[in-house]
């Protein structure tokens, strides 16, 4: 199993990046707050999801959402695409209060998870996240400062989440003053004011 990788960004785009580590291209999928500068170093904790006719890897910023990514794909019905929207959606700490306090009108501002996938993963998940941590982990290096088209990279990736364009313009509109107040800060955490802003 590959549970990290570190290595230089050659690609970056809403669906992932792709890491240079020691000649070898790895294209890892992202949850779009991750971001990624091309150049930059970065270091992912990662999930490799093996079926009958793919492989496909997932890339987080620290090991405690790549485990609660693995117990999300778990639940009946929850796929990489929907368990990567959690993740980007919900901080590690509220999921984990979401599921542990049958609290379905927070689960269910994911897209992709309406009222009865809320309830299964009540169901199903609620005895199992008590092992989960509680996302201070972040691993060194995974914190990208955001590249100049910021706005881009945060469009794109609410579109990729299913959002409609009108609904991340007006996303990236409300975090702009946030952004012009901190210039250095990381895509992950404009991604996530923008998506907090959405889900309200």
């Amino acid at each position: 199993m590959i549970a990290q990788l570190r290595g230089e960004v050659v690609v970056a785009d809403s669906g992932g990046v792709v890491l240079d580590v020691g000649g070898v291209g790895f294209r890892v999928s992202c949850p779009p707050g991750v971001g990624g500068v091309p150049g930059a170093q970065m270091t992912l904790a990662t999930s490799l999801v093996v079926k009958e006719d793919s492989l496909s890897l997932y890339g987080f910023l620290s090991p405690s959402e790549r485990d609660a990514f693995e117990l999300l794909l778990t639940a009946s019905g929850i796929g990489g695409r929907t368990a990567l929207a959690c993740i980007s959606v919900l901080p590690l700490p509220e999921l984990v209060g979401a599921i542990r306090s049958e609290n379905l009108a927070a689960l269910t501002r994911v897209p992709g998870i309406g009222k009865k996938g809320a309830q299964k993963l009540v169901i199903e998940l609620k005895d199992k996240v008590l092992a989960l941590g509680n996302g201070d982990d972040l691993l060194d290096g995974t914190g990208a400062s955001q590249p100049p088209d910021w706005r881009e990279q945060v469009l794109a990736g609410l579109q990729g989440l299913g959002w409609g364009l009108k609904d991340a313009e007006s996303a990236c509109e409300a975090v702009a003053p946030l952004v012009a107040e901190n210039p250095a800060l990381p895509i992950g955490q404009i991604m996530r004011a923008a998506l907090q802003g959405l889900a309200r």
